[in-house]
């Protein structure tokens, strides 16, 4: 899908990208063993694409509802430093998120796709959602993903993020070449 040039003038500006959890880093079904322990799948795809856009000098940022002890263990795999857990006020954790690290809301892409996220998606310099998400969640985001959560839709932006701050080139040449 070719994103509008408006579109794509907001996300050279993206000094942040936050993410709700479930529905977007993973397909939104809860997981529980007969213990009741809670297990969650996670796309490597879409953590290589995080790892990609901290290296291109862009924040990352988990801001989820639910507590879970895989979240923290995949966010310390990927190294993302700003995690979010229990969160109710998605919008204001996005607000005082931005406060300690100096940029503002506009410079933000923010991706969710539930009602909680509304706010920080309506309010965000670029809303994201995904196709999943229910429609009224979809009319207020800036841009639908062609992939669901947990599917690459992370990896989906992570690339266009790269592509559209002219990152891509040296991304790819770093592979081809062997120099990271």
């Amino acid at each position: 899908m070719a994103l509008s040039p408006a579109l794509l003038d907001h996300l050279r500006r993206v000094r942040l990208l936050a993410l709700d959890v479930d529905g977007v880093l993973t397909d939104g079904r809860l997981y529980f063993q007969a213990d009741g322990i809670e297990i969650k799948a996670f796309h490597t795809q879409d953590g290589h694409g995080l790892k990609l856009l901290k290296r291109a000098g862009i924040h990352v940022a988990l801001i989820t509802g639910r507590d879970s002890p895989m979240v923290s263990q995949r966010a310390a795999a990927l190294g993302i430093s700003h995690v979010s857990q229990g969160c109710e006020d998605k919008l204001g954790t996005l607000r005082h998120l931005c406060q300690r690290l100096g940029i503002e809301l506009d410079q933000v892409a923010y991706c969710g796709d539930d009602l909680p996220d509304l706010a920080a998606i309506k309010r965000s310099g670029v809303g994201i959602t995904v196709p999943h998400a229910p429609v009224y969640i979809q009319s207020h985001a800036d841009w639908v993903t062609e992939r669901h959560g947990g599917h690459g839709a992370v990896r989906e932006i992570c690339d266009t993020l790269l592509e559209a701050q002219g990152h891509w080139g040296a991304v790819i040449d770093t592979y081809l070449h062997g120099r990271r």
